[in-house]
């Protein structure tokens, strides 16, 4: 299996509500073992909020998320054909 880094444009404010249905769809029709990871690349920042320091999360690219997969036909349509998705770019091909 050759895996592939691809990326998914999803609406913003969605994206780990995308990738978790990713996974989840990928399981309930026995693709899973095709996608070794699905990212939604964020980092760790202190904020203040009332007077107060909270840590939280901050999207580095917002509606995106990134998938390492071995891109077949029935992933590709799989993806193409989840909610909240708007595009897909990848594959070259």
């Amino acid at each position: 299996m050759s895996m592939n880094w691809y990326i998914i444009h999803a609406y913003s404010g969605f994206e780990k509500k995308v990738a978790a249905s990713i996974r989840e769809q990928a399981d309930a029709k026995g693709l899973g073992d095709s996608i070794e990871e699905v990212i939604v690349p964020t980092e760790e920042v202190v904020e203040i909020r009332r007077g107060k320091k909270v840590n939280t999360d901050r999207k580095f690219f917002p509606g995106y998320v990134l998938i390492s997969v071995d891109m077949t036909q029935d992933i590709w349509y799989m993806i193409k054909n989840t909610a909240k998705i708007t595009g897909f770019l990848g594959g070259g091909g």
